[in-house]
């Protein structure tokens, strides 16, 4: 019924869209450009991005649609993109980058709740209510800003001790969850304690870091003896999104690095492994995953991969297991060939939300942060090859 569907849909689409379809299902990937030009490319289209937002607020863009446009700026991931453009600013010397990240900043705090939480949704979504996820990917570009510019501890401050303020005694966050997914717990909020982790690296003594551990571990309590997340996923627990699993690989990840609890880096390895189990031969992995890890769609969630292929690196860093290392790689190698380097501006440097583009996941759309976790997961790239390589046998 869905590939009838899709036929369906398919025969009302735009042409432009017909084409574009039919050269991803044809497994039309372009030659390998290499890291530095895809990175500089997808940072002009995420510039771009926030030039074009239809709200030109300062944020930017949620999403390029081949069918709808630019849309408004979604205040969630315009926080975790500027800890993107500070390191590339630093990186390049680009001062116009650091610009486009304070412009960035200074609009979040503007649409900041009286609470100190941030609102779900894109800015014009109803209603505006705090979430905690949001508030904490805001969070990782508050502390950054923080530690850049010295400008925002009041902000980081108030979204921080709202969101331990708002968590419960085991550890985890129900209280605000967002309108616009499946209600229910989430193990994937890892990645709100990691932006808790980062409050701390700036204020470690308001008790940030104690709540975000203690998040790590009511999750750890959801995990299975494979490294399967329970509770993973925004509307099908059973088959989540490679998007929301490597969120929280990434929060496990992030958790060993800021405490080095060896239970922390043991849980990372668990669903490293279990997610190194089903990687295609082309370095892709399927966009949604079953409990055992195996294939559940037919279509990549290009986010996902290389969320996943950056906490690989980073484990490959702590390990020097070079079977993370090769499999980032390949993720990695993937995702830039599907990425256009010559094509129209409103896409050129962007990256679809699937691939094929009319796979579930930001169907027909080019979403800025699967822009932002490429440029994450490439610059670590960089890093870890221009590294020694470890001693024979590791």
């Amino acid at each position: 019924m869905n590939r009838l569907r899709s036929k369906l849909e398919s025969r009302r689409l735009p042409a432009v869209m017909k084409m574009q379809v039919q050269l991803d299902r044809g497994g039309s990937l372009s030659t390998d450009p290499g890291s530095g030009p895809v990175i500089d490319a997808s940072m002009q289209w995420l510039c771009r991005a926030q030039d074009k937002a239809a709200s030109a607020d300062g944020g930017v863009a949620r999403s390029y649609g081949l069918r709808s446009g630019w849309s408004t700026s979604y205040p969630e991931t315009t926080g975790y993109i500027v800890p993107t453009l500070i390191e590339y600013a630093d990186a390049t010397g680009r001062d116009d980058i650091r610009t486009r990240a304070r412009r960035m900043l200074d609009w979040l705090v503007k649409i900041q709740l009286p609470s100190g939480g941030f609102q779900g949704g894109t800015v014009d979504m109803r209603p505006v209510t705090p979430v905690h996820f949001n508030t904490g990917q805001i969070l990782l570009g508050l502390a950054a800003g923080q530690r850049a510019f010295g400008t925002y501890l009041g902000p980081m401050q108030r979204a921080a001790d709202w969101l331990v303020e708002a968590q419960d005694a085991d550890g985890c966050w129900r209280r605000y969850p967002s309108p616009f997914a499946v209600a229910g717990e989430k193990t994937y909020y890892t990645h709100v304690a990691w932006g808790l982790l980062e409050a701390a690296r700036v204020e470690p003594t308001r008790g940030y870091a104690e709540a975000a551990l203690a998040n790590v571990r009511w999750a750890l309590a959801h995990q299975r003896e494979n490294g399967w997340f329970d509770h993973c996923c925004l509307s099908n627990a059973a088959q989540p999104l490679t998007h929301t699993i490597g969120y929280a690989l990434r929060g496990v990840v992030e958790a060993f690095r800021y405490s080095h609890d060896p239970e922390f880096l043991a849980a990372a390895r668990r669903t490293a492994d279990g997610l190194l189990a089903a990687v295609r031969p082309d370095g892709a992995l399927p966009g949604l995953l079953a409990a055992d890890w195996s294939s559940a769609a037919d279509w990549v969630c290009l986010t996902g991969l290389v969320q996943i292929a950056h906490s690989w690196l980073v484990l490959y860093q702590e390990t020097d297991e070079t079977r993370y290392r090769d499999a980032a790689f390949a993720a990695n190698r993937y995702v830039r060939r599907t990425v256009s380097l010559d094509g129209p501006d409103d896409i050129r440097g962007g990256v679809r939300g699937s691939f094929p583009i009319d796979g579930d996941y930001g169907k027909y759309e080019y979403l800025n942060w699967a822009a932002k976790f490429l440029i994450d997961s490439l610059v670590l790239e960089q890093k870890v090859r221009a590294q020694p390589a470890p001693a024979a046998g590791a």
